[in-house]
């Protein structure tokens, strides 16, 4: 019997999305007989019913586009932007899927449709979740699809960024995204030779980065490469965004309404000054060091694109699997990558939780052994 099996893309655009969809619609369609449906633009498709078809027509010449066909929305199904509120629209999703007559929904994305997927199987629906996103964040998968592309872009640019820095002498800071996690800017910055990388699980000291910047200048070395993650935060500001985090807890536990609200504006702040802090960072190594600073921020740069082989290569492996375990009516699962190999893991190991980069990853310990400054007082053993 033909099982009817619907596919959303969900949070940020990300290169890889394309080749997912192709490889779950090929394989559902010519190995299992499968029909493929698609919702456009996420959960919030899902749950105004805007579908397209995905057969050999559609699904024919997406490999190497960048993006995804079906569009995306970071929109949650319990907090649905509807007539300017934010709404519970669970219900209707649930009521949508079996009105498709769905036995399966595949939902692909980061960390946060994890999340909202989870939370639709939790309702009875058959889910399969695809791990995507540039940040390479989602726990329990080796990496997600994205995550090269997004890394050989940023390493295009601090290559680039060499020229410049070497002809007027200049500190270049590069700010790579990573709000949350630094493996783009810890991968990108180690594979470009940058001379300082600051990533949002290290802390890092302004002072500390000057110096390692003196210490080139006295070696005669004339310029320096700073990769910076767009979450990377100075030990200063993680100290007191932990104390005002602290604060606020205490505050919810005795219900001190009017603490918690100044204690949320005082964490509002501190986070507004965070998302310009590449630019103060600067400022800040310009007036330690004296040398001529600027900044190059990639920004979106990175989500675009063609995706690359590995990418391709990775999506059309998960996408493939996908279809599998929908055959083998097995749900509830992200498909990871786990070496050659894709593997389901259970979703409710997966939600809430976030792979940061731990103190002895090989890429960190080969940035340390390199001599990369990494912001912090750290004595290689």
């Amino acid at each position: 019997m033909a099982k009817y099996v619907g596919v959303l893309t969900s949070g940020g655009d990300s290169p890889g999305l394309n080749a997912a969809i192709r490889g779950l619609g090929k394989a559902a369609i010519g190995q299992y007989n499968m029909n493929i449906m698609g919702f456009k633009d996420g959960f919030r498709g899902l749950m105004e019913n805007r579908t397209m078809p995905l057969n050999e027509r559609t699904l024919s010449g997406i490999l190497t586009v960048g993006g995804t066909i079906l569009g995306t929305s970071r929109h949650k199904p319990n907090k649905m932007p509807v007539g300017g509120k934010n709404m519970d629209m669970t219900e209707v999703i649930v009521g949508n899927y079996h009105e498709h007559h769905l036995d399966a929904l595949v939902c692909m994305g980061g960390g946060g449709t994890q999340k909202n997927a989870y939370h639709l199987m939790k309702q009875g629906l058959n889910i399969i979740t695809l791990p995507k996103t540039i940040d390479n964040d989602v726990w329990g998968t080796d990496f997600t699809f994205g995550f090269d592309t997004a890394m050989g872009i940023a390493t295009d640019a601090i290559d680039r960024l060499h020229s410049t820095a070497i002809s007027h002498h200049r500190i270049m800071l590069v700010e790579i995204m990573g709000h949350n996690t630094g493996w783009l800017a810890l991968g990108a910055g180690l594979a470009a030779g940058a001379d300082v990388i600051l990533i949002p699980e290290i802390p890092y000291s302004t002072e500390i980065v000057a110096e390692a910047i003196l210490k080139r200048t006295k070696e005669g070395k004339t310029f320096s490469i700073v990769a910076v993650a767009e979450g990377a935060i100075s030990q200063q500001m993680y100290k007191e965004l932990k104390e005002k985090k602290e604060e606020l807890s205490e505050a919810k536990q005795k219900n001190d309404k009017k603490n918690k609200k100044d204690l949320k504006e005082q964490i509002a702040e501190i986070e507004a000054v965070q998302k310009i802090n590449t630019y103060r960072l600067a400022g800040n190594l310009e007036k330690l060091t004296r040398i001529e600073t600027r900044v190059t921020i990639l920004g979106h740069l990175q989500r675009g694109g063609t995706p690359s082989a590995a990418d391709r290569l990775l999506a059309t492996r998960l996408g493939t699997m996908a279809a599998r375990c929908i055959q083998k009516e097995q749900f509830g699962v992200m498909i990871a990558s786990a070496g050659d190999t894709a593997v389901p893991v259970p979703l409710k190991e997966i939600v809430g939780k976030r792979k940061n980069i731990p103190p002895d990853h090989p890429w960190l310990k080969s940035a340390r052994a390199l001599g990369t400054c990494m912001g912090d007082c750290y004595d290689i053993i």
